[in-house]
């Protein structure tokens, strides 16, 4: 594991077995780090994926936040997502390929998966978005990059979640697909977390995508 010094966030980096231009960025959930999802990389084993692992802006409770709880969400989305953007700009000049490049979001960080990687200019090879909710469908179908909504989306919850109702993210998804946004959506008999045979679909699903 690694620190990548350039970027304005706490990070791990953990580079490819096989030379790349393939990037994973992983965002957290609230109260969580960067560490909380060291599990993943090598649970996918995907030998030619780079991870970077990041940390958000907003220190919480002993670990991070991208923005701050209900009703005051956007100033810390917004914040959030601009950094991301400056991030990912980065990578993507050189270093990486954006269109082989996945982003991958739990809770706090799902939201951000749509909040930002939606409206975010380059399209992405995957998005995936685990347990979390959107802050404004109608919003985000206005102001969305038209060339995401046919790209590869995957949204999974657990249907005995109690932090993040169920049926509030399976509605938002259905706007969002009736709109003509491009989304798998998948239940999971799971409360707040990530379950195995959740893990073996993204893992299979990703290695589609490749």
């Amino acid at each position: 594991m690694q620190n990548r010094e350039n970027l304005p966030l706490n990070n791990i980096f953990i580079p490819s077995k096989v030379s790349s231009k393939k990037l994973m960025i992983i965002l957290h959930g609230r109260g969580d780090s960067s560490r909380g999802f060291t599990f993943l990389p090598p649970y996918l084993n995907i030998d030619e994926m780079n991870y970077l692992l990041l940390d958000a802006p907003y220190y919480y409770y002993g670990g991070y936040s991208w923005y701050d709880l209900p009703p005051n969400q956007l100033e810390g989305i917004v914040q959030s997502s601009a950094i991301l953007a400056d991030i990912l700009d980065t990578l993507f000049e050189e270093e990486f390929n954006a269109d082989e490049s996945f982003l991958f979001g739990f809770s706090q960080g799902s939201l951000l998966t749509f909040e930002f990687g939606a409206r975010y200019e380059k399209v992405l090879a995957g998005y995936i978005a685990v347990s979390g909710y959107i802050y404004d469908t109608n919003n985000l179908l206005e102001e969305m990059n038209p060339n995401v909504n046919s790209s590869n989306w995957l949204c999974t919850h657990g249907t005995y979640d109690d932090v993040l109702p169920f049926n509030t993210s399976k509605s938002q998804i259905e706007t969002l697909q009736s709109a003509g946004f491009e989304i798998d959506f998948k239940s999971y008999p799971k409360d707040h977390t990530v379950v195995e045979d959740e893990l073996s679909m993204i893992a299979e699903w990703i290695k589609n995508k490749l």
